[in-house]
């Protein structure tokens, strides 16, 4: 006959700090998702509510306004002639900002296979 032979071994006990430390970091997060959700209620409760109707645009008595186009000119860009140095931004026509006036030709360009500008 044989005989079995049990084995003892000791049961491992867990440390504590493996299963504290994840529920506490869960709990944190949980907490701050809460609080997050309550201040963007708090937020939305301060908001304007929605325009009334009669804040809505009305459209003028003449009706409505159509979308205009036209061909525009810009503006030449300033050469130095010294040969020194570039125009800054500041010392450019309007700021820097390019303006532009109507065109005499108001055909739009048709662009064809090896067109240059």
């Amino acid at each position: 006959m044989t005989t079995l032979t049990t084995l003892t071994t000791p049961m491992a006990v867990p440390d504590p700090s493996t299963s504290v430390v994840p529920f506490v970091v869960g709990l944190v997060i949980a907490l701050a998702l809460i609080w997050a959700v309550w201040m963007g209620i708090r937020f939305r409760r301060r908001e304007p509510g929605p325009p009334d109707p009669a804040d809505q645009p009305k459209l003028p008595r003449a009706g409505p306004v159509h979308e205009v186009s036209e061909m525009r000119e810009p503006d030449e860009m300033p050469h130095t002639d010294d040969g020194g140095s570039r125009l800054t931004p500041h010392e450019l026509h309007g700021f820097g900002n390019a303006g532009s006036r109507r065109s005499e030709d108001q055909r739009p360009r048709r662009w064809g296979r090896g067109d240059r500008a």
